[in-house]
């Protein structure tokens, strides 16, 4: 199942809320993401984001029309758990009716009005508990530059191109964006080193990824089919993979990141709905020398429409350029359409030997790099493991990301015929 194109997505529709209607905001009226909210730094509720506000969820019910009672409860909470649950049915009869509760000639702008928040005065959490996190490696083109540098005789593994590769994260220190943290410490050994030493990181780095939110899960022992993949995905976030590159090189071999990858992962705090991606789907495809995948990972919808036309871009603020109040640098833009494999592929493989998914499970993209070298989604690319220094805007450069360095990573969509949404943004830092 694949979401298709309806009325909410029509590029002509405006709102009452004046913000929403600037041609470059995340949050116009065909976007309507989700998020968890606080106005008052204590009670926490469901959001949804409309230009420049956060609609408080729990407040509209009585605007809705009758039969959407019932979901309107789904929202009562402070999580997205329950609507996540509810499955792809209710998620696009909810997205009917917001859009029409925010569309310009609703006859409720005045009541809805006072349940708006400024999003720079509230605080966001997480939007569920994270239950288990799965960090993908889809990019093939990451994965080939990192082999070189690890395994420079055989970069690319044979069964990367067979299945999508994969390793089980640390859900418990994955936090919202804002999120800061301690330089690691691990064990490391240097090449002209006999014995490794345990001491704090050199060569933190960041992955440019995105992020898959489940919503209807499968029971144990169940699979998931590919032309049903895309229905069990609430939406997509950003999501920042901290890793510890010394740490990664001693640990990960034989069976992969462990400590180098726990420390940290940071995730944007608006998940962005599969049904408001409807309009920038693209074609899914690979070289034609490359195997065809597997017919369980095969399906005709993917091969048209599996792919997703999401632009991304990683920026950079040390210490000191913050000081200097310069802005952030960028230091690379990629696209999540460059993906070796799909987010329904990544969700059928999840689940093809029963694995049971559950809502608010995390599933990482792997970071999202593109074939050039102004696309790399990670330091350790950027900088050609860390031999090719970055200069910045302030006289400083970095190999690697140094205490104090904030990054900033952000992720949008836009074609001729259809409104630009999105994904607003996701900062963390190193103390």
């Amino acid at each position: 199942m694949i979401f298709k194109i309806n009325e909410t997505h029509d590029p002509e529709l405006t709102s009452w809320v004046d913000s929403a209607n600037d041609e470059f905001t995340d949050f116009p009226i065909q976007n309507l993401p989700f998020s968890v909210f606080s106005s008052d730094g204590h009670t926490f509720r469901v959001g949804v984001g409309i230009g420049n506000y956060v609609l408080d969820f729990s407040k509209i019910a009585a605007f809705m029309s009758s039969e959407m009672e019932s979901i309107s409860s789904l929202c009562s909470s402070p999580s997205l758990i329950p609507l996540m649950g509810a499955g792809s049915v209710v998620w696009s009869e909810l997205r009917v009716n917001l859009s029409k509760l925010l569309r310009s000639d609703s006859k409720y702008a005045k009541d809805i009005e006072p349940h708006l928040y400024a999003m720079d005065t509230v605080e966001f959490a997480m939007p569920c508990h994270i239950g288990d996190f799965t960090d993908f490696y889809s990019s093939i083109h990451h994965a080939t530059a990192i082999g070189k540098l690890f395994r420079p005789d055989n970069p690319l593994l044979p069964n990367y191109k067979w299945v999508p590769i994969a390793y089980h994260g640390r859900a418990s220190s994955v936090n919202i964006s804002g999120q800061e943290f301690k330089r690691p410490w691990g064990q490391i050994k240097a090449a002209d080193q006999n014995i490794p030493s345990y001491q704090p990181t050199s060569k933190l780095d960041f992955e440019l990824e995105m992020g898959i939110l489940i919503g209807t899960g499968n029971g144990l022992g169940e699979t998931i089919q590919m032309e049903e993949a895309e229905a069990h995905i609430f939406g997509l976030c950003l999501l920042n993979d901290w890793s510890a590159r010394d740490i990664q090189a001693w640990e990960y071999q034989p069976l992969g990141p462990f400590l180098a990858k726990s420390f940290a992962s940071t995730i944007s705090p608006w998940m962005i709905t599969m049904e408001a991606l409807a309009p920038f789907r693209t074609a899914y495809s690979r070289p034609i020398e490359d195997p065809e995948p597997l017919p369980h990972l095969t399906s005709r919808e993917n091969s048209m429409n599996g792919g997703l036309d999401i632009s991304l871009e990683v920026g950079l603020q040390s210490r000191l350029m913050k000081q200097k109040n310069i802005a952030p640098q960028s230091l690379a833009r990629s696209n999540f359409s460059h993906s070796y494999w799909t987010a329904a592929q990544m969700v059928t493989h999840h689940a093809s030997n029963g694995c049971n998914l559950r809502a608010g499970d995390l599933l990482g993209t792997g970071t999202q790099s593109g074939p050039a070298l102004s696309e790399a989604g990670s330091m350790l690319e950027l900088s050609q493991g860390g031999q090719v220094p970055i200069e910045l805007h302030g006289e400083e450069n970095r190999v690697f990301i140094e205490d104090g360095d904030t990054i900033t990573m952000k992720a949008w969509c836009e074609k001729e015929g259809a409104r630009r949404i999105g994904f607003g943004s996701v900062d963390s830092r190193v103390v």
